[in-house]
């Protein structure tokens, strides 16, 4: 199929093979078992944030792929500043990690960053092959995610310590299935080479 607009109209300027995709950080973790996963969240969103400056130097393109919450008529900006302004429990992780004007984003309504989104066609556009898969939690909406991206054949770069579960259990196995699995390359977000991922 002939594609009349190679830049979605002008809204996605980019060009980069690899992407750095953020999923679910801008949360209020009002849920069961919400402080055990921001506790163990607060860690993976300092990485985030240092390899999303990194990122930002290499002119890799920021994704953030992000629930809901069930809130069907709240765009992004409001989700953030019901995180922020409303003094939830994910306030310091949405403070650190809050988008940029220049960052992408995708409102998603189940636990895939794929499933009745924009996703794939943003990175169409965006020419990327590779992903970086970040965020929470790593045994659920990142491993559905990652298991969407394998199907499409994207490749996949998930840095361990970018993310976090409930409990550092179902973590490790969530880690140790997407590298089995789904051929992800597991590794820390120091031994990410930027450089070297635009290239291959």
């Amino acid at each position: 199929m002939k594609i009349l607009n190679e830049d979605l109209y002008g809204s996605a300027p980019d060009k980069c093979p690899v992407v750095l995709v953020i999923i679910d950080m801008i949360n209020d973790f009002d849920f069961p078992d919400g402080e055990a996963l921001f506790n163990n969240s607060l860690p993976a969103a300092k990485n985030i944030k240092a390899l999303k400056n990194r990122a930002k130097k290499e002119h890799v393109p920021i994704i953030y792929v992000n629930d809901n919450f069930g809130k069907w008529k709240s765009d992004f900006k409001v989700l953030t500043e019901h995180v922020i302004n409303e003094n939830t429990l994910g306030k310091p992780i949405a403070e650190m990690l809050r988008p940029e004007p220049e960052d992408y984003f995708v409102l998603k309504p189940k636990h895939s960053g794929f499933y009745s989104t924009t996703l794939e066609i943003l990175l169409d556009h965006l020419g990327a092959d590779k992903i970086i898969l970040t965020g929470i939690t790593s045994d659920i909406c990142l491993f559905f995610t990652a298991s969407d991206a394998y199907l499409r054949d994207y490749k996949l770069i998930i840095p361990s310590d970018c993310s976090a579960a409930v409990n550092n259990d179902q973590h490790k196995i969530a880690m140790e299935n997407m590298e089995r699995i789904l051929k992800a390359e597991v590794c820390t977000s120091a031994e990410i080479d930027l450089i070297q991922s635009k290239k291959n």
